[in-house]
Parts: structure tokens; sequence; C-alpha cells
């Protein structure tokens, strides 16, 4: 069986399916809560629908377009497979929240200002900008579609009033500058009020431009497109530590960028084989070390992490280090394979940790130890005796994301149900939450919830039989300094702040 990339999923010589297709500071308050018992120090804030074209233009009659919350949220039956949420990402202040969708649209949500008089609203967000980030496009020399979707978003640090991120599908990565603009310029000498151009012999006086107030407007304008340096679909893009160069990563291959230059990238990394029937593992994602701009690290479908150092050698096709448990022969089954391909990477903010997510576990690595994790949490242990009907219904290959809050001392990550996971790396205690329409009043309290394997089921359990697995929770993030955490379901995004804050 010849493995190409270019298929919806990787397969090996008995035909199984190898995997998908594909410094801050503060010290936030630990979980307050034990699984399954007591009230969560959660409570919901606002619950965002990513805005649609059509809810726009009907919105624009009646308020401000920036203020898109609970009093506008529309049932799912209305969102489209456009509108679901591909990717979210906190900028290094956490003032702006980006989100990416299936339509090729990136929204970005600004932090509410604090007031004497609301001093609740601090943590809510509201719409900023909106604007299309790509289009569907079409290869005519290899007959294949290039979806829109945005697969990735990551910020760069801000330099000045303007703020810059990328943004990626599987193809092109583009550079975006979003800024403010309250001011026009009138008075032009060869221009009129409208814009024309004026007659030269009518222009007898030289005029100095003045400068207007104006409504508050905010632009995004594409400032770099890198294109055509990908075969396969890009996974992963991570911005370096010098902030002058990023790479991005497909199925089988990295490059390394500069912001500069946009037709030209360097190949470090490159797994493809020869020939494509020795094809045993794939890259499924890829990050650079936070601090040191010549470390990086890529994790594959084979549940392996390799860190590697561009010092080195120009071409990392060997790795620094190598990260990886032996499998126990007692546990291998059909789906071990399967199960084990790491779905995303990331680095501590210390720098000090690895953590990956792979389908029912999230590991965290010392980069000193290589031959096994320090920690493992079970995410969704519950679910192995329904690995055949996940594997049917092509559950089994979803791709769940990971993150670290800002003291790298609790995880989280997404489940089915519309469930996310939270583990305190020092309490050891864990909770389980719910993303939910129902429960989506300001304000509200999240209660732990938790999930009932055998045949008797306590109150406010639920049972491995009922969890809807058309809702998971695959996207998230974690304000970069504060207990502030942002929940992507579908076409909604949920933003929870712990308590105390």
């Amino acid at each position: 069986m010849v493995l190409q990339p270019s298929e919806r999923h990787y397969r090996d010589r008995n035909h199984r399916r190898l995997g998908p297709w594909c410094s801050p500071t503060g010290s936030p308050a630990p979980l307050s809560c034990e699984t399954g018992c007591g009230e969560g120090s959660w409570i919901l804030v606002c619950r965002l629908l990513v805005p649609t074209q059509v809810s726009l233009l009907s919105m624009e009659e009646d308020i401000d377009t920036r203020k898109i919350n609970n009093s506008f949220l529309r049932d799912h039956s209305y969102a489209t497979e456009a509108d679901i949420i591909s990717t979210v990402e906190f900028n290094h202040t956490g003032e702006l929240l980006a989100t990416g969708d299936k339509g090729g649209r990136v929204v970005i949500f600004q932090r509410e200002q604090e007031s004497k008089n609301q001093v609740h609203r601090r943590g809510e967000y509201n719409v900023y900008s909106t604007f299309q980030s790509h289009e569907p496009e079409f290869d005519y020399l290899k007959s294949l579609e290039i979806e829109e979707k945005i697969n990735k978003i990551r910020w760069l640090p801000q330099q000045n009033a303007a703020y810059f991120l990328l943004s990626t599908n599987d193809k092109t990565v583009k550079l975006w500058k979003v800024s403010e603009r309250d001011k026009r310029p009138e008075g032009y000498n060869l221009k009129d009020e409208e814009g024309r151009l004026r007659d030269p012999a009518t222009i007898t006086t030289l005029r100095v431009p003045v400068l207007r107030p104006m409504d508050l407007m905010v632009e995004a304008t594409p400032r770099r497109v890198f294109a055509n340096a990908h075969t396969y679909h890009i996974n992963s893009i991570s911005v370096n530590s010098d902030y002058e160069t990023y790479m991005s990563a497909d199925d089988l291959r990295i490059n390394l960028w500069n912001f500069e230059i946009t037709n030209q990238s360097f190949n470090i990394v490159d797994i493809k084989p020869t020939n494509m029937e020795e094809l045993t593992e794939v890259i499924t994602a890829a990050e650079f070390h936070p601090h040191h701009c010549n470390t990086f690290v890529y994790s594959s479908s084979k549940g392996t992490i390799r860190l590697c150092d561009m010092r080195a050698s120009a071409l990392c096709d060997r790795h620094t280090k190598f990260f990886e448990e032996p499998e126990d022969p007692s546990n291998r089954s059909f789906f071990s394979e399967i199960i084990s391909s790491i779905s995303d990477v990331k680095f501590s903010h210390s720098g000090r940790y690895i953590m990956t997510r792979d389908y029912l576990t999230v590991k965290v690595w010392d980069l000193n130890m290589e031959n096994r994790p320090i920690e493992t949490y079970q995410v969704h242990d519950y679910l192995r005796s329904k690995l055949c009907s996940l594997y049917e219904n092509d559950c089994i290959f979803d791709k769940f994301e990971c993150v670290w809050n800002g003291s790298d001392s609790v995880i989280m990550t997404g489940s089915y149900n519309n469930f996310f996971r939270m583990f305190d790396r020092n309490t050891k205690r864990d909770v389980t939450l719910e993303a939910s329409r129902e429960n989506s009043k300001p304000r509200a309290i999240l209660k732990p919830r938790k999930v009932c394997v055998g045949g008797k089921r306590r109150k406010d359990e639920i049972s491995v039989d009922s969890l809807d697995f058309s809702k998971k929770i695959l996207h998230t993030a974690w304000h970069p300094s504060e207990n502030i955490i942002a929940v992507a379901a579908t076409n909604n995004l949920y933003i929870f702040q712990d308590k105390v804050n």
C-alpha cells in the first residue's frame, strides 16, 4: 500500500490508519475542586458567537457591530460548516483573543476595560475586528482543492500601536497588521474631498493637509504572503524567540522563514523517504523553544518527540534528543498506533518541560529525561471500551490540543460532549467542566461533571453511553497571566474566569 500524504488518513502496510489528516507573569490560583465533587471555581464570563456575514449585516442596523454577546446568540441549527471555530489564540498580553474558522475568517475579540462601576466586566471580550484571511483555491497542476480553513493563528509581540499576527490554511501563511484609525486626512492638493483627481489647471494655491477626527475604524491589512513552499498540508506555525523568523510544518517537512522574505524559505526538516512505500510516520505538530532561538521540537504520528538544535546542523534530520515511552506489550491492540499519535506539542513557559496530547492522555516530559514522561494524565480513559465505534465514525482521528496556564502549574485539554479537563500539577487534582449552551448564563458557576462507566449512575453523573461525540472541544486557550480561559465549541466561544479573580 503506497502512502500518499494527500489522502485523508495514513495507512500502514496492514491497511491500518496511522494518523489524522492533516515569559508570562503572575501566579494564578490552583484549582479548588476535586473530580466530581464540590463546586467548581470557574464562572462563565460570556458566550460569544463567531459572527457570520449574514449576522453582521442584520446587526448593523440596530447595534454597534463590535458588541456581539449573549443577546444575539443563535441556535446551533443555523451554524454552517464554515462557522465552526478551528483555532483559538490569546495575544501576549491577553487583551486580544483571535479565532479562526473553517470559512477562512479571523475574528478578534478585545477585552472589556475595567470601570469603577462595573468591575466584574473585566473578563468580558467583545468583537474588535473581523476579516477574511484566506479564500478557497484550486491547484490546477495537482487537481486539488485548497480549503480556506484557518489551521493556526500565532500572535507576534506588540512593538507599536498596531498588532501583528500569522494565520495559515493548508498551503499559505499570511502576516496581518491590525491597526486603529480615528483620524482622516483632509485638504489634498490633487484630489477633492470625494477622492477624485482634480484638474491641474484649477489648482492655483497650495494647501496643507490636516487630520480630522473620525469614528474609530479597525483595519486589517495583509503585510506578507508566504506561499508555494509546502507540498503537503500545513499543521503548525511557530514564531521564534528572535522575532525575526518563524517555522511552518506540514506532514513531511518543516520550513524556516524570515519575516522580511516571502519568496524563499529554508528547509530544516525533511522526513520524506525516497520510496513513499517506506513512509511509516508523519509530522503532526512543531514548536520553537520559548527562549532559545536555536531549539525546536516536533512530534510524529508514532507518538515520538524529537528535539532539534539548529546550531548542530543546517538540516535537522538528525535530532538532538528523542522522547519516546516504551509501549507495554500486554496493552497492545489494533488501535495502539492510532491512539498513540500525538496531536499537539507545547513547550512550557519556562522552557523546561514539553507537554504532548495523544488521543487518551496528556503527558509532561522533562527535557533532561527522554525515556519516559514525568507525568501522565488520563483525559477520558473510559473511552477505551469505545475505540471500535470511535474508529468507525472517525472520531478516533480527532486532533485535540492542550495548553498550559501562565505559571505552568495547570494544564487544560478538551474532550467529547463539550467537556474540557484541567489537571493541577501540584495538588494532582483534576476536574471535568462543560461548555454548554444550557449553562450559558453570565457569572454562572460551572459544576464539575463526572462520567459513569458502570451500570449504576449517581445523580449529576452522565453515562459513557450518553456522550455526544459530535460535540467536542478541540481548541482551547489560556490567558498568559490570569485565570481566564477560552473554549471553542462548534461556532461558539466560551470565556471562563476563575471565581477568585
